[in-house]
């Protein structure tokens, strides 16, 4: 009689145990439905509010792609600034510094024509620009790197270990800044960063909007990293420069030519 009790109260615990994951699976199921489908509202232009960013650079001539569309962008909305870039990488990170340099510059030839350098608000602006400050907080930048998650003719693998590596650098990265805009337009290393963010909105723990812009050299397929976050509805926002990219990915945005 103790053993048939036994049995019964085992089994009984074992269906509690199903039906709370089953429980927890579709409360999951619908978060990332809930979150896929999820509308963000437009950044109104004139909101006070800036927004923290994450900016993923890489080889190849995405930085170069990057910087240009970061030239027509109100930079003062997008602040503070990461850039993050491979550990491999020292070049894309030079080039983003030399961007900010000129940001800099063209912020305080501004404040000279004010003829006010004390803490005094440039009609046109709206920018603060503080007497003596230090350039790193008055372009509201700061430059990383990341490990990759494949080097270049690494084996599949070894690759394993980086990868594990990588995804929890990602991870911190991610806890460190905490963005609310990542902008990113191809390299792999933004695959991490981009499913951290998007897990982040699933747990509730930080929305973060992921806007991708297809490289303008994707002329007839997106990049296997459009196509990861555009499969996957990663990406709140995935801007394409070719309408014949429209046509064959629909949930794509068109905006002519950026960069």
């Amino acid at each position: 009689m103790e053993k048939g009790d036994f049995c019964i109260s085992t089994m009984a615990s074992s269906n509690i145990a199903v039906l709370l994951a089953i429980g927890v699976i579709t409360l999951l199921v619908i978060r990332i439905i809930y979150v896929i489908n999820r509308r963000r509202k437009p950044l109104h232009s004139k909101s006070p509010r800036s927004l923290s960013t994450l900016i993923v650079l890489g080889s190849g001539g995405h930085t170069a792609e990057m910087l240009n569309l970061l030239y027509v962008l109100q930079t003062e909305r997008f602040k503070p600034r990461y850039y993050i870039a491979a550990a491999t990488d020292n070049m894309s990170l030079q080039k983003a510094h030399v961007f900010e340099d000129s940001l800099l510059g063209k912020l305080l030839a501004h404040a000279v024509q004010c003829e006010k350098l004390d803490f005094t608000f440039c009609t046109g602006r709206g920018v603060k620009v503080p007497n003596h400050e230090a350039p790193e907080e008055v372009g509201g930048a700061e430059f990383m790197q990341i490990y990759r998650s494949r080097e270049v003719g690494q084996s599949y693998i070894t690759s394993v270990g980086t990868t594990l590596v990588a995804i929890a650098h990602a991870l911190w990265l991610m806890i460190k800044t905490r963005p609310q805009v990542i902008l990113c337009n191809g390299p792999g290393t933004c695959i991490p960063l981009c499913v951290i963010a998007f897990l982040f909105k699933v747990l509730g723990i930080r929305w973060s909007s992921i806007f991708y812009v297809e490289s303008i050299a994707r002329v007839r397929k997106l990049s296997l990293s459009g196509l990861l976050l555009y499969k996957l509805h990663m990406a709140d926002q995935l801007f394409v420069q070719w309408p014949q990219l429209k046509e064959k990915y629909p949930r794509a945005h068109y905006v002519g030519r950026l960069m």
